[in-house]
């Protein structure tokens, strides 16, 4: 396997742990009558404000890991693995992972940089394919 299919996998684990991080206390906030629903009206309780930027985190994830898992096939498939695509493809892992305290916490800007980080990470990677 090459390092930026490994990254990708250990990406989605990252996002497995992420769900988990805001499925339990959502669950627990918004309770097994509404979760458990089809969601056909709004919850009658709002998250907290640190279950929110879970969910939000969790979300953002979902967008980059899109971008990081075509950066990741095209590199793989390609056989264009480098050094390069293969450090940026673990600065996006780490980004990634430093996001979620960032989010939960509040930091900023580094929230903000941390994220840039992580998608500037993966346009290298998009750029280094076309090379």
């Amino acid at each position: 396997m090459t390092p930026e299919l490994t990254a990708l996998t250990l990406a989605a684990l990252l996002q497995v742990l992420q769900y988990l991080l805001f499925a339990i206390p959502a669950n627990l906030e918004l309770g097994p009558g509404y979760t458990s629903s089809a969601r056909d009206r709004a919850p009658s309780r709002e998250l907290s404000v640190t279950t929110g930027r879970l969910q939000r985190a969790l979300n953002n994830h979902f967008e980059g890991l899109i971008l990081f898992t075509i950066a990741c096939t095209v590199i793989t498939l390609s056989g264009q693995s480098t050094a390069l695509t293969a450090a940026c493809a673990f600065a996006y892992l780490g980004a990634r992972a430093l996001y979620i305290p960032a989010y939960y916490y509040g930091w900023r800007p580094w929230r903000s940089l941390i994220w840039a980080v992580g998608f500037f990470a993966t346009v290298l990677m998009l750029l280094a394919a076309l090379i």
